[in-house]
């Protein structure tokens, strides 16, 4: 595996370069400042908002790209390069279909500050893990802010209980599960992607010079813009499938064994 011609690093997140207790190893940031030695561009994309990932990376926050909320938004150092929200009406259409789905909780995404009901403790417990900016809203359709997307979490299972109730709306949307518990949906152009491409034509970077690392459905489109597409061992069967190359899980550092090769190389 010649990785002699990468000039850019994109990784997921959640289940990809943090371990399983949501955090990013001392191993990753030192490998970093062998990263930025050889001018490789570094490119974090994940479901989660921007701020939550600027708060997982804060100590290198001004020298990388940040795709957030699944491809919906792209910045770096806060200046907005991509901002793909969902069309006018579709939030209630949305939410129309969701009102039939029992033990959910939606999310309206905006570009910094999340909205939800508050009426659950203990999914607002697990949502700061993934949203460090929200707000409580009495009524969800009555918001007329512009959002990115809104993301759905059922306790047990997205696959099995979110996905199979939205399933129907893929074509006008982008309905994504990306995470055991959690169910996407955006504009049809907003994944990661549609928004990775256009970072790749910013930086003037093609497949071959691209290494991409992922775990799940939602990381799917971006493994397919890099010629070293990576999956990590913990990673969905759709997700092993579509990658070129595989990896240990993200609690063995997986990430980090491929960069040490990169970097050596």
């Amino acid at each position: 595996m010649d990785l002699s011609q990468i000039k850019m690093v994109v990784t997921d997140m959640d289940g990809t370069l943090l371990n399983s207790d949501h955090q990013v190893s001392d191993q990753f940031f030192e490998l970093f400042k062998e990263l930025r030695k050889k001018d490789i561009v570094f490119v974090a994309a994940s479901g989660r908002q921007y701020h939550s990932i600027i708060d997982k990376l804060s100590s290198i926050k001004d020298d990388i790209i940040v795709i957030a909320e699944n491809g919906g938004l792209a910045r770096k150092n806060g200046e907005e390069l991509i901002f793909t929200p969902l069309a006018n009406g579709a939030k209630n259409t949305i939410l129309d279909v969701l009102d039939k789905v029992p033990n959910i909780h939606p999310v309206l995404c905006g570009g910094d500050t999340a909205y939800l009901l508050g009426t659950s403790n203990e999914f607002v417990d697990k949502l700061k893990e993934y949203y460090t900016e929200f707000e409580f809203l009495d009524d969800l359709r009555a918001f007329e802010g512009e959002i990115l997307k809104i993301a759905i979490y059922h306790f047990e299972s997205s696959e099995k209980y979110i996905y199979p109730a939205v399933k129907h709306l893929e074509g006008d949307l982008k309905v994504k599960v990306s995470g055991e518990n959690w169910v996407d949906i955006s504009s049809p152009n907003a994944n990661k992607g549609f928004a990775l491409e256009k970072v790749q034509k910013m930086y003037n970077i093609t497949p071959k010079e691209t290494m991409v690392f992922g775990d799940y459905n939602n990381d799917l489109e971006m493994l397919s813009l890099a010629d070293f597409s990576f999956a990590m061992e913990n990673a969905h069967p759709n997700v092993k499938k579509a990658a070129n190359y595989s990896t240990l899980s993200n609690n063995e550092h997986g990430v980090e064994h491929i960069l040490r090769q990169l970097i050596s190389g």
